[in-house]
């Protein structure tokens, strides 16, 4: 080989090294999140991320089961980084599935109570919300629906509504009901629901709160920040809802009020892991938990973090259930058998 021939093989070395370097650089830089969250406050949070690490952030959001089936067929191509979930539910089936990888994080060990970490360092929940009562202050005494248990008794009969039974969010609540009172009265539970319908399941929280307003239910299950989104808005009809309603923390002289949450992983095929970790150690800031409390009125899972939402506080202090988001996650193909066993639709 020639010395010019030698000198072009280096020069090409070298430009394809410095290639090489340039794209690793540019991937650095970048954080691909698929995300179910749809809340458009979420947005200057992503963007505060950026201006603090320099770490762009191309986003996918769709609804979970969508997200869910994306992860899917994208197998070991995908691109995504950081997937973030807002039911134990769905987080459960994303982990069982081997869609997420271990993040090897202490930050996120020491800021997040263990309560709402997911097993083997796989998830962590970054905000929770509460499963709350709501009824109609003319057509229910509110002594009559002070627990989850009560919804079920016969004194409710044909006043009851609730979203689908096979929803996420009615399985993480019935999931927790299996932990506190166990299977058998969990069971009683769903079977006294079923018969107390005002009407069939249907419907998402917003449209709950609102049917027990016009009086089509008399009570009904409801996330709290639906309900603290229509308090604090400004819109005449959403304040004539609010004044109809009435708003119960159940279960404050047992196990306390249902806690379901919004939580992110590292993905199994992430791409830039180093950067998708350092995402979620950003979630856990004081400054990025007031994000989830005052955009979307949920309430901050990092310890040490006081909540400033002046609409949340009005609701008052209240007992939060600790069973471990992990065991709402276990207990979630039990729960769905229970509701299709009982004919919960």
């Amino acid at each position: 080989m020639t010395i010019r021939s030698k000198r072009l093989v280096k020069l090409g070395f070298l430009a394809a090294t410095l290639f090489a370097q340039t794209q690793v650089q540019a991937a650095s830089n970048e954080l691909n999140l698929y995300s179910a969250r749809h809340y458009s406050t979420d947005e200057a949070m992503y963007e505060n991320f950026t201006k603090k690490t320099g770490i762009t952030i191309k986003r996918l959001e769709l609804g979970d089961e969508a997200l869910l089936e994306r992860l899917r067929s994208e197998g070991k191509r995908s691109p995504a980084d950081v997937i973030l979930l807002v039911d134990a539910a769905r987080i459960a089936k994303a982990q069982s599935e081997g869609l997420f990888q271990a993040t090897g994080s202490k930050a996120l060990k020491n800021a997040i109570p263990d309560q709402y970490q997911g097993p083997s360092d796989m998830w962590y929940a970054f905000s929770s919300r509460s499963r709350v009562i709501v009824y109609n202050k003319d057509k229910v005494d509110s002594k009559l629906v002070q627990n989850y248990e009560d919804l079920a008794k016969p004194e409710l009969k044909g006043k009851v509504c609730t979203r689908s039974g096979s929803h996420p969010y009615m399985l993480s609540l019935l999931s927790g009901l299996i932990a506190n009172i166990g299977e058998a009265k969990a069971t009683q539970w769903a079977e006294g629901m079923v018969a107390n319908m005002a009407r069939a399941p249907k419907g998402g929280d917003t449209d709950q709160i609102k049917a027990v307003a016009s009086g089509e239910c008399g009570v009904a299950l409801t996330n709290s920040y639906y309900f603290v989104r229509m308090l604090r808005s400004d819109k005449p009809e959403d304040k004539d809802v609010v004044s109809k309603v009435g708003f119960v923390w159940p279960n404050q002289a047992s196990f306390g009020t249902h806690m379901n949450v919004s939580a992110g992983a590292v993905a199994a095929n992430a791409p830039n892991k180093e950067a998708a970790v350092m995402f979620l150690e950003y979630l856990a800031t004081p400054e990025a938990q007031q994000y989830f409390a005052n955009g979307n009125n949920e309430w901050p899972t990092a310890k040490g973090v006081n909540v400033t939402n002046q609409a949340i506080k009005s609701l008052g202090n209240f007992k939060a259930d600790i069973t471990p988001a992990r065991v709402l996650a276990d207990n979630t193909a039990l729960s769905q058998k229970i509701m299709d066993r009982v004919g919960y639709k």
